[in-house]
């Protein structure tokens, strides 16, 4: 397996300073490639404490910098909160700059705040990103942008620096709504998984993705990539408590984030699948259950739990890249460090190993 790092710059609780966040994460990610990571993945979110990387791009470059080897990935750069021209140019000029090292992850956002603060209207979305991701992919393959379609239109012309090499292989987009799988299938990406739905149902989706994808471009997607919110400690006792504490505090800050506790999204064209979450929150007992559920879908514990947690996911998904993010949620940078270092010593090694083998697509 290929494993990665993800950096979240997530201001929880206001304990630090945005600056004492930034200075703790590049810290954590100057150690991806000396503990032996093969990427560094950013993640675009703007206006909270959230996730405070406005320009995934910006971080990724100044990560290829500080680095030599590890793969740059965007986990993920928001098409609809993009000129898709101007975020062609940079995702060119990153992968130059840093020798073909970049793995593109696209997504379409969900983020209420994040919408309005840009002026944009979040029932077009689905649309924005259908079309941003064509005229991307084409761009990064040919060196030239042209699209004419109902929201993206784009006069011919060229990009420069060119393309360096070709990103089929290294295209990857989130969804959570089997609507966007299938456009992604279509477009011809392959997924990121961020886990916030039970196992068996991602691995039905994933079943589903592998067959459309197959129909649509007459060949297999690439294994998908999962991330995780992560935390490894030798004793499973603490692992456990810390790891609820951590863990329940990010769900937290992600219902808080993207308001998944307002009803606002059931008003909103193209979000129709998020609409549960909100009504499961709701019902009695909703926000502990719900809880309950995301703290278990990611992979915590002791190494030899979390090495079986990822070989699980693996298996259910055929994914050969996982993503474990360390800090989190107001987490201590030495705390986060020392789950990083454990992970890196006692479980990247065994997953290193691991042949990843993709399950059979259901009839």
């Amino acid at each position: 397996m290929h494993i990665g790092v993800g950096i979240t710059f997530q201001n929880y609780g206001g304990s630090m300073t945005d600056h004492e966040v930034y200075q703790a994460d590049v810290a954590l990610a100057d150690l991806a490639e000396p503990l032996g990571f093969e990427s560094i993945w950013g993640l675009e979110h703007h206006f909270t404490g959230y996730a405070m990387c406005p320009d995934v791009m910006q971080f990724l470059t100044y990560m290829a910098a500080r680095t030599e080897e590890v793969r740059l990935g965007s986990m993920v750069a928001v098409l609809p909160w993009h000129d898709p021209l101007r975020l062609a140019e940079q995702i060119l000029m990153l992968d130059n700059l840093s020798g073909g090292r970049v793995i593109l992850g696209m997504g379409r956002g969900t983020g209420k705040v994040e919408f309005d603060a840009f002026r944009i209207y979040m029932g077009t979305a689905r649309q924005q990103f259908k079309e941003a991701s064509q005229a991307i992919i084409n761009a990064l393959e040919t060196g030239v942008m042209e699209f004419d379609g109902e929201i993206v239109k784009q006069p011919r012309i060229e990009l420069r620096p060119k393309p360096l090499r070709t990103f089929s292989d290294r295209l990857y987009s989130a969804t959570i709504s089997p609507e966007s799988a299938e456009i992604m299938a279509r477009i011809g990406t392959g997924v990121l998984i961020i886990p916030q739905k039970p196992w068996p149902q991602v691995k039905k989706e994933c079943d589903t993705f592998r067959s459309i994808y197959q129909d649509a471009n007459g060949s297999s997607p690439p294994p998908p990539i999962c991330a995780s919110w992560s935390y490894v400690d030798s004793s499973p006792e603490r692992a456990e408590e810390r790891a609820r504490l951590w863990i329940g505090r990010y769900w937290d800050s992600v219902v808080e984030h993207y308001e998944f506790d307002k009803p606002h999204l059931k008003d909103t064209p193209g979000y129709e699948f998020h609409v549960k979450m909100y009504e499961g929150l709701m019902a009695p007992g909703g926000k502990e259950k719900y809880t309950e559920e995301y703290v278990a879908l990611q992979a915590w514990g002791t190494p030899d739990q979390v090495f079986e947690k990822v070989v699980h996911i693996s298996q259910l998904t055929g994914a050969d890249t996982f993503i474990p993010v360390f800090r989190y949620a107001g987490m201590p940078k030495d705390e986060a460090e020392a789950s990083m270092r454990l992970f890196a010593a006692e479980v990247m090694p065994e997953l290193r190993k691991y042949d990843v083998v993709v399950p059979a697509t259901a009839e």
